[in-house]
């Protein structure tokens, strides 16, 4: 008789997954990479191309074991939802080239998706890719706050010098005088979004901090988040990370304590206010919304009111499928409510909406809208049905999902390559941290409760 080795079962979130091991540390490198935009580019087309090759000379086989089939259809309606829209955009987009190309290039977003699920899919995947990110929000943090002291950003420092070493040019030329005495962070002074980054990728500190800290944890993070944002300056991002704060501190702190916090936000924002000069302009062009005239109400939202009045009338002319995906700033000029007087944001057109839902309405229709509503409705139906455990798993990926998102704030470009992959990023950690395979579900994550 031939002796055959018995067969040693896999462990529940220990299993080997055909290699796709490589999946968190292939996340992790390409948020790691995001102040260098070409580099994290070049490392997701790459990740998205090796994940397609892969199952394709697997015939997908090993496809149940790398994914649920719930987590293989989430990851994939919510791909549709977004890219279906621009597909039909551009069928008879105002810039119809462009809108042409921005579809078939994004369609790399789903083995993207695909690959990003896989780098949550259990326990230890899991683990070492929320870890991952909510150690690169501390070190983004404590490198902004050295800024906000000494000046200068240590880490886009260190990345200039060695990009003068290597091509013999800087990060960033002219452009960066734009940003004043902003705290820019490791993104530098040509990319302002470091502020608007920490507040939608902070749950993932912020949770972090609670599980092993505690409330004191929570409280240090939330307070260092806090100040870069509000140094920041952009104060879509101050009611995106106030929606971060309200809905992963009532459970640990309760709500008074969550109260104290918010008024003890209030007082550091008026003394910031009276230290910085940026904060204080941003504060005093926010009380020209209680102007009550539409001049200051657009001072108010530097410009959007004119940027939303041209959104509204590109949806009037093109209600169906808009004016193309990246084609607002070509329609714009056709529908600027004033045109041949100077905006608020200088000369040249506007770029995108400025609000998701104009966005989407503006450049994809009402058919796009309604793909759109199919996607956020597949993802909250897959919450409702979760068991307890599968929440408090998916919890920091889906709070930064839902406030980076969140329709009552000003936005983004989202069919933009930065901030649509960040969005897109974000709906494939829901998805995979909440819908995976039960053998790959770990023990019952403990919930916070007030302490």
């Amino acid at each position: 008789m031939t002796a055959h080795s018995p067969s040693i079962p896999d462990t529940p979130g220990r299993r080997d997954t055909h290699g796709w091991r490589w999946a968190p540390a292939w996340v992790l490198t390409f948020v790691a990479l995001w102040p260098a935009p070409g580099y994290a580019e070049g490392v997701m087309v790459l990740g998205a191309l090796a994940a397609i090759v892969r199952l394709l000379l697997g015939r997908f086989r090993d496809g149940t074991r790398l994914l649920s089939g719930a987590a293989w259809a989430l990851t994939s309606v919510l791909f549709a939802a977004y890219w279906l829209p621009e597909f039909i955009s551009a069928l008879d987009a105002v810039d119809a080239g462009r809108a042409l190309r921005e579809a078939v290039l994004d369609l790399r977003y789903l083995p993207f998706l695909w690959l990003v699920a896989a780098a949550v899919a259990n326990d230890r995947a899991r683990r070492t890719t929320f870890q991952g990110l909510a150690v690169i929000v501390a070190v983004w943090t404590l490198d902004a706050l050295v800024q906000a002291i000494m000046g200068t950003s240590p880490l886009f420092w260190s990345l200039d010098q060695l990009k003068q070493a290597i091509s013999g040019r800087p990060m960033c030329g002219v452009a960066g005088l734009a940003a004043g005495n902003r705290v820019t962070g490791i993104l530098g002074p040509c990319n302002l979004k470091i502020g608007i980054v920490l507040a939608s990728l902070s749950p993932f500190l912020l949770y972090a901090a609670g599980r092993r800290f505690g409330v004191w944890g929570w409280l240090v993070s939330a307070s260092l988040l806090g100040t870069v944002i509000l140094l920041a300056g952009a104060r879509a991002t101050w009611l995106t990370y106030a929606l971060v704060l309200v809905f992963s501190g009532w459970r640990l702190i309760g709500w008074k304590r969550l109260l104290v916090l918010f008024v003890s936000g209030a007082v550091m924002l008026i003394v910031l206010a009276s230290v910085s000069p940026h904060v204080r302009e941003r504060v005093a062009r926010t009380t020209q919304a209680l102007t009550e005239s539409e001049a200051g109400i657009d001072l108010a939202l530097s410009g959007r009111v004119r940027i939303w009045g041209a959104a509204i009338c590109m949806v009037r002319e093109n209600p169906f499928n808009g004016v193309g995906v990246r084609s607002f700033r070509t329609a714009f000029d056709g529908c600027d409510p004033h045109k041949g007087t100077v905006a608020a944001w200088g000369d040249g057109p506007a770029f995108h909406a400025h609000q998701i839902v104009l966005e989407i309405l503006s450049e994809t229709g009402f058919a796009g809208l309604l793909l759109w509503l199919a996607g956020v409705a597949m993802a909250w139906r897959a919450w409702r049905f979760a068991d307890l455990a599968a929440r408090e798993r998916a919890r920091p990926a889906m709070l930064a999902l839902a406030v980076t998102v969140f329709p009552l704030n000003t936005h983004l470009a989202f069919y933009s390559t930065f901030w649509g992959g960040l969005t897109l990023l974000l709906a494939a950690l829901y998805a995979g941290s909440l819908l995976v395979r039960k053998e790959d579900a770990a023990v019952p994550a403990v919930v916070l409760e007030g302490r």
